[in-house]
């Protein structure tokens, strides 16, 4: 599935709830884990809040450049995992892969010294988030999905979606597409990655084309492209493999005990309205809540909306 969203890293529109600044107030601590340097930065007291940046190959800089802020009421944890942003690159690539990002959260819980946790997830954030809270009961308290997926067969679909959207939206920018494929190249091949990726985002990722994104002024690895290839497949746009196809949590949700939250975009063309309000029948005990003026990023094109409800779900006052 097309990943160039997280790229749009400009200065945000100006929001009460957002700190243009909070990337300031942060400071990366390394932790040993397994023998690699696992980027985590902390801040704030009271109840902890671990998010979940999507991807996969994401860094953790634009959950905290939209949820920082809440360190004035919360424990907030940003982290790099295994071959992300500032975190040591795996020796091999083999160890990208869903189930060792949810080791990894276990890992840091203990080694920060937390009884439970709460997750915030975005998009492939949810993934880990709800596979630990079905591995993890115990020691989830809170959950809240961001237009997110709950099996890889999700994923597939989305990415079916998604294809079908651009070929007939865009077809003279698709007969490129074809041609390529037709040669044999596979989207995480060179021409056909470039050409894939330079489709219009309008109706995908942002309703609202006019949005600007929230980071760090310092240069950083906001994208891991290798993480994402392996975790997603070779040719992961239009042929889901790897560790994600595997996933599947439909029939386990309804157990779930943290009290969780789903949010989804109306014109989200990655996780799309059409398998995300599946989550109300796998996952009943959950509030779901649909943004009607967004896509894949409803804290920035609903603001008002989407940090009075995340405000109220979390009792921050």
């Amino acid at each position: 599935m097309k990943h160039l969203f997280f790229f749009l890293c400009l200065p945000i529109l100006g929001f009460s709830q957002v700190d243009p600044n909070i990337f300031e107030k942060f400071e990366s601590k390394f932790y040993e884990i397994d023998g690699y340097n696992i980027n985590v930065e902390v801040l704030g007291e009271g109840d902890p809040i671990f998010f979940l940046p999507g991807g996969p190959g994401n860094s953790h800089d634009y959950m905290q450049g939209n949820f920082g802020q809440y360190y004035k009421t919360n424990t907030v944890v940003f982290f790099d995992f295994l071959g992300r942003g500032k975190s040591d690159d795996a020796k091999d690539v083999s160890e990208y892969s869903v189930e060792n990002d949810v080791a990894l959260i276990e890992k840091l819980r203990q080694v920060l010294g937390y009884t439970k946790i709460s997750l915030v997830g975005h998009s492939y954030g949810t993934v880990p988030a709800q596979a630990y809270a079905i591995k993890y009961p115990e020691q989830v308290d809170k959950m809240v999905l961001i237009n997110g997926f709950h099996s890889g067969a999700m994923w597939q679909a989305n990415c079916d979606s998604y294809n079908h959207y651009a070929k007939t939206h865009f077809p003279e920018k698709w007969k490129q597409v074809d041609s390529l494929r037709a040669l044999g190249y596979v989207s995480s091949q060179e021409p056909l990655k470039t050409v894939y990726g330079n489709f219009p985002t309008k109706y995908i990722y942002y309703h609202n084309t006019n949005l600007k994104q929230n980071a760090p002024k310092e240069n950083y690895r906001g994208w891991a492209n290798d993480v994402y290839v392996e975790i997603i497949g070779r040719d992961g746009d239009f042929d889901v493999s790897g560790s994600m196809i595997n996933q599947d949590y439909r029939q386990q949700l309804k157990d779930v005990k943290a009290k969780t939250i789903i949010i989804a975009g109306r014109y989200d063309g990655v996780s799309t309205p059409e398998f995300a309000v599946q989550y109300k029948t796998f996952m009943p005990q959950a509030q779901f809540v649909m943004f009607e003026q967004s896509a894949h990023n409803p804290y920035l094109e609903e603001p008002e909306k989407f940090y009075g409800l995340f405000e109220s779900f979390f009792n921050i006052k």
